[in-house]
């Protein structure tokens, strides 16, 4: 086993890297000119880490480089080496319920705790000395029984929302729940088509969307709700935004008003198992003026294209699990593991 370490900023991709994509069913944020462009706005950069067998790449890991709250803003630059102390977190940005780790079709299960323990160790002499340890986030079950060990942490972490495709139709979907929450979704539903005053549109690669303004909104709905716990991801880029919502494997909804004033928007990331409900930010309702309930209407649309799509799911994230179970998702067990440095490797 071999493992290689690609800064998507300033190296090319991994030799084989577009076949592993299309081979491992990797949702389009593993894209690597998408890693490229979020970790140059990323202040904790990530790396991207394939181990190799025999020429072939058979696991791809996301590593955020991660930085104390006191060294400087900015990320450091391409090449070098941070003399302060830094950890790992492998974890994607954006793929929210979902670990920062992928293997090819075939790799045996009962390889993976031997290929962590592996990576663990090729991470170390490439970060250097500095290293204070790795932190997996948002893994299942199987996979933190593969970083269990002595002297490492396993612990449940916030569970991610689900909904199984047991539909043929978002009708089939409404009928299955509560009869309040169901004439709800009915009512706002039509309220929102017969609004003159509301302009509704949706589809991939939207290159009539500006990424800059998708940006700015994203940005001040966090900002307006606070950042997560111990969440070291950054806003994403206009320059990210302007590039992602262009592909066509990314289905972008848009709210605006008769001038083209964007007031809400939210982003879908396509699947052929598991699509992915992703980016919502809305300007808040006294600002926008119009159209409450969009949040819940993007769910319908959600559901109406995972029914469409045949997929086996769709994928909420992580977040708001009381308000989404009322629309029929289940939560799914997530779990963080912790390897201070002293253990990594064993």
């Amino acid at each position: 086993m071999r493992f290689e370490f690609h800064d998507p900023r300033v190296d090319p991709a991994p030799a084989g890297w577009t076949e592993f994509f299309r081979t491992a069913r990797l949702h389009p944020v593993w894209d690597y000119e998408l890693l490229g462009l979020e970790a140059w706005g990323a202040r904790n950069p990530q790396r991207i880490a394939v181990a190799r067998d025999g020429g072939e790449i058979v696991a791809g890991l996301s590593v955020l480089v991660c930085h104390p709250r006191l060294a400087p803003r900015f990320a450091p630059a391409p090449g070098r080496r941070s003399l302060r102390p830094i950890w790992a977190e492998v974890f994607l940005p954006w793929l929210s319920g979902y670990p920062g780790i992928v293997f090819a079709p075939g790799f045996p299960a009962g390889d993976r705790a031997a290929l962590l323990r592996e990576f663990e160790r090729a991470l170390r002499r490439h970060l250097g000395p500095g290293l204070l340890g790795v932190l997996y986030r948002a893994i299942d079950e199987e996979f933190a029984g593969h970083t269990a060990g002595l002297g490492r942490l396993v612990r449940p972490a916030q569970s991610t929302a689900v909904l199984e495709n047991r539909f043929q139709s978002e009708e089939d979907w409404l009928k299955t729940l509560p009869s309040a929450r169901r004439s709800s979704l009915r009512r706002r539903r039509r309220r929102i088509a017969e609004d003159p005053e509301l302009v509704v549109r949706g589809g991939p690669g939207r290159d009539d969307v500006d990424g800059a303004e998708v940006a700015a909104l994203v940005k001040a709905h966090r900002e307006r709700y606070g950042k997560l716990p111990l969440d070291t991801r950054t806003v994403p880029s206009a320059g990210f935004l302007h590039r992602f919502i262009r592909r066509p494997d990314v289905h972008t909804l848009t709210y605006a008003d008769p001038s083209g004033r964007l007031l809400a928007v939210n982003t879908l990331l396509d699947h052929p198992d598991s699509p992915c409900l992703q980016h919502w930010a809305a300007l808040p309702l006294d600002e926008r003026g119009r159209g409450s309930g969009l949040y819940f209407d993007s769910y319908v649309r959600a559901v109406r294209f995972m029914t469409q799509r045949g997929a086996k799911e769709l994928s909420a994230g992580r977040g708001m699990n009381e308000l989404k179970e009322e629309l029929g998702f289940l939560p799914r067990k997530l779990y963080a593991a912790a390897a201070p440095r002293p253990v990594l490797g064993r």
